[in-house]
C-alpha cells in the first residue's frame, strides 16, 4: 500500500474531538472513550519530535483491558518518539506509518510485546540490555494480546529503537549501556552491531 493509499484513507478517520496535537515538546496521552484513538498526528513534511507520557492511572470508565492507541503518520520529515512510562499499567499501542522518514522511537524499558517494522531496525545497546528479552520482533499480530505493548512501525527510511529508562525517567544512558555489552553483561542483537553514535552525538 503506497503512501497516498494510506494517507487518503486514514485522513477520513481523523477525530475533531480530540485535542490538536503537537509536533514536538511533551504531550501527556489521555483515554478518550468516544474515539478509535487516544493521540493522532498526521503530518507531511514536518519534524516530529515527540516525548509522549502514558498515564500512571487508569481513566474512569477505562475498560481494563484497554491500550493507549497512538498513530503517527508523517511523509518524508525526521520522526522522533519517546514513549514515557513510570508504571507498566498504562499498556499502549503505537503505530507509526512514514513513507521515506526515518523513524527512532524510545521504548520504555519495562515494555513487553511485539514489535513489528519493515526493513532493517538498529537496536541501541540499552534496548539489547533492557527490552529484546521481551520483545517479539516481527511477529505477525494475529491474535490480540491485552496485557503486552504493540508497536508497528512502517517506513522505507532507518528505523532505529532505542530505550527510555523507567528507572531513571530519562533516555538510556549510551555510554553506560555500551560498556554493558561490551564486558557481556546483557544479550546481544540479531544481526546488529553496537551503535556508537553516542561518541559523535551533540
Amino acid at each position: 500500500m503506497s503512501w497516498e493509499d494510506v494517507s487518503s484513507h486514514e485522513s477520513e478517520k481523523l477525530s475533531p474531538l480530540l485535542p490538536p496535537s503537537p509536533t514536538t515538546g511533551m504531550f501527556k496521552v489521555k483515554y478518550h472513550a468516544q474515539e478509535q484513538r487516544d493521540f493522532q498526528l498526521h503530518v507531511d513534511h514536518t519534524p516530529v519530535d515527540l516525548t509522549l507520557i502514558m498515564p500512571h492511572y487508569r481513566a474512569l470508565r477505562q475498560p481494563i483491558g484497554h491500550k493507549l492507541s497512538m498513530d503517527i503518520r508523517n511523509r518524508s520529515a525526521p520522526t522522533k518518539l519517546k514513549v514515557c512510562r513510570n508504571l507498566p499499567l498504562s499498556k499502549f499501542h503505537l503505530e507509526v506509518f512514514c513513507d521515506t522518514s526515518d523513524v527512532t522511537i524510545w521504548i520504555p524499558s519495562d515494555f513487553k510485546g511485539r514489535i513489528f517494522h519493515t526493513g532493517k531496525a538498529t537496536f541501541s545497546a540499552g534496548f539489547v540490555n533492557k527490552i529484546m528479552r521481551n520483545a517479539r520482533i516481527n511477529e505477525p499480530f494475529a491474535e490480540p494480546h491485552p496485557n503486552e505493548d504493540d508497536v508497528f512501525v512502517h517506513t522505507k527510511g532507518h528505523i532505529t529503537f532505542r530505550m527510555w529508562d523507567v528507572g531513571i525517567r530519562a533516555p538510556e544512558n549510551a555510554p553506560k549501556e555500551s560498556l554493558k555489552r561490551l564486558f557481556g553483561c546483557a544479550r546481544r542483537a540479531p544481526e546488529t552491531a553496537i551503535n556508537w553514535d553516542f561518541l559523535i552525538e551533540d
